[in-house]
């Protein structure tokens, strides 16, 4: 789009130029020549006209230079405006993935507090199943010394 745009404008400032050369080409002023009554008048138009053009001409380089003044610093602050709100979008980025990262870490170290409380819990049954086994054992060990020692004192008797 801008190269077609600075090819259309080329073009026109190339026919202006063609334009005010042919105005000023030696060829014409043969023509002019062969009317010398007119010739000063003419001379005269040309001279106005090319000081016109040479004044538009001047009037838009300004207007040019003016735009171009003006609207590059509003580009240059829009580009920075821009610039700040990708800085921003990747510094919120950054920060939403350290976040992310930092609750896998918690819920990490959660399932980890859960698994050693489970090992834990199951270690404490472990030991509880055992000592009561222990105790049932020596349960029958003293009841199978009491019927033993009755039996003796039976026989005695």
């Amino acid at each position: 789009m801008l190269n077609r745009l600075s090819l259309f404008k080329a073009w026109l400032l190339l026919i202006v130029l063609a334009k005010a050369l042919s105005i000023s080409f030696p060829a014409n002023a043969q023509i002019i020549q062969t009317n010398p009554q007119t010739q000063d008048s003419f001379q005269e138009r040309i001279r106005q006209q090319q000081e016109e053009q040479n004044q538009q001409t001047q009037e838009r380089m300004k207007e040019t230079w003016l735009r171009q003044n003006i609207q590059q610093p509003q580009l240059l602050q829009s580009q920075q405006k821009i610039q700040q709100q990708e800085f921003t979008r990747q510094r919120q980025e950054m920060l939403r993935q350290q976040q992310f990262r930092l609750q896998q870490d918690q819920l990490r170290i959660q399932q980890q507090e859960f698994s050693r409380q489970q090992q834990l819990r199951i270690q404490d049954q472990q030991l509880r199943q055992d000592q009561q086994i222990r105790q049932q054992q020596e349960f029958r060990l003293q009841e199978q010394r009491r019927q033993q020692q009755l039996r003796q004192q039976n026989k005695n008797l």
